[in-house]
């Protein structure tokens, strides 16, 4: 039982479609070098990574003090920044209003904070507990600054008396701050 098979002519196919086993083969953008791999340079994210680790790397090293507010916005996928409810009129209606005195004291503890760091380095250089009988003295105001011979005694002499008046302007401002809320306080009392 043989079939006779016939064959019709077929007109011309301008195009024949593609294999899917075939891909685009593209060149490499950033080049290539020469008797090296592709996969074996470096990725171009990475490049620009340590680029931009070489130009931004000192200001980034700087160091920052945190803020004092817990208020942290949110980063979304595209790095704007969504400050959420804070960043609304209401939040800025009801937030407080500055207080210059008590950002002057938050500053003036700062310095006090780093004038005490220096005085331990200056303390630890002094022997004995005589340091402390001459600075009592001092505080006291049984001896003068002029009255101290050793050089290193009266630089933390110094250091000590002007911790005393930075101490006494923190006080100072706390107080008056404290007094201007207590004033607005009982104002927003009695009003209607």
């Amino acid at each position: 039982m043989k079939q006779a098979v016939e064959f019709e002519e077929m007109e011309e196919v301008d195009e024949v479609p593609v294999s899917a086993i075939l891909t685009v083969q593209r060149s490499n953008p950033y080049g290539s070098i020469e008797g090296l791999e592709d996969d074996e340079l470096a990725d171009p994210d990475e490049l620009e990574r340590q680029v931009m680790a070489e130009e931004w790397g000192p200001v980034l090293m700087i160091p920052v003090k945190k803020g004092h507010s817990g208020i942290q916005p949110a980063i979304d996928e595209s790095g704007g920044v969504d400050w959420g409810a804070f960043g609304t009129v209401d939040f800025e209606r009801s937030r407080p209003e500055f207080d210059k005195a008590r950002y002057k004291a938050e500053k003036l503890k700062e310095q006090r904070d780093d004038i005490i760091i220096i005085i331990q380095i200056v303390s630890g250089r002094l022997p004995g507990m005589a340091k402390d009988q001459v600075l009592k003295y001092l505080r006291l105001g049984i001896i003068e600054l002029e009255d101290i011979a050793s050089e290193d005694m009266r630089a933390l002499a110094k250091l000590y008396l002007r911790v005393l008046r930075v101490q006494k302007e923190i006080r100072e401002l706390a107080q008056a701050s404290f007094r201007r809320r207590s004033a607005k306080a009982e104002a927003w009392l009695r009003s209607p």
